[in-house]
């Protein structure tokens, strides 16, 4: 998925990563997500990550819940430290980093490829580590395929849901934009619900997402033009 030279080869990924759980924020494969770094036990994780041979971290979304900004407080089941998450996530590589004057990190993680949780092991320097499954993901980290230019019906969703938003986006950049960058960048940039988030990544592959992504769209408009229903 990235043209970096010392981006690591599907059998090289880790067995074991850090996990960072944050609602709202999605990484997928191929694309680029910068991070402010301030919480001591994330200070600790990145310190932490950058030592390793792939510099990987694991993005994952809480699902909810009254402890979702907490996450050292207990879960609900074996014995788990921190809110319930999403089984999916999506591993990153640190690719910029830079410590700021006041002890912070600014750090941009490019998306490798998505994992199921395997298994949950204990804290290390406060926070959450697992074992990731790969093996279901393996083509996330093959050289997509452009899938050409954006559709009619793509922008046309899109600006109808920027025009509700209140978003004045570039559209000169946005129309420049293969499909595959495209449906990358606004499944990352919209905001759009956790739940809505896991779903487009989940989806199978760029196409799937795109119906997910355009589903989300046009269902946003719906609901603020006034249409009845919930959206899920």
């Amino acid at each position: 998925m990235s043209d970096d030279p010392f981006a690591p080869r599907f059998e090289d990924l880790a067995e074991i990563i850090p996990i960072f759980p944050l609602a709202g924020v999605l990484l997928l494969p191929g694309g680029m997500l910068p991070l402010n770094i301030f919480e001591p036990r994330y200070l600790a994780m990145t310190r932490d990550a950058i030592r390793t041979q792939t510099r990987l971290i694991g993005m994952i979304q809480p699902i909810g819940g009254p402890d979702i900004r907490n996450p050292l407080t207990p879960g609900q089941e074996n014995g788990r430290v921190g809110p319930e998450i999403y089984p999916t996530g999506c591993a990153g590589r640190i690719t910029n980093f830079a410590e700021t004057d006041d002890g912070c990190y600014q750090i941009t993680l490019s998306g490798i490829a998505r994992f199921h949780i395997a298994d949950e092991l204990a804290l290390e320097n406060g926070y959450r580590r697992v074992r990731p499954d790969f093996g279901p993901f393996r083509a996330d980290m093959e050289t997509p395929t452009s899938g050409g230019a954006a559709s009619t019906r793509l922008l046309g969703a899109l600006e109808h849901y920027f025009t509700l938003q209140g978003i004045q986006p570039d559209w000169a950049t946005l129309r420049k934009m293969e499909t595959t960058e495209l449906v990358t960048f606004l499944s990352m940039a919209c905001p759009f619900d956790a739940s809505e988030k896991q779903a487009l990544l989940e989806a199978q592959d760029t196409e799937a997402r795109m119906h997910v992504l355009l589903s989300v769209l046009e269902m946003s408009g719906v609901l603020d033009d006034g249409g009845a229903g919930t959206r899920h």
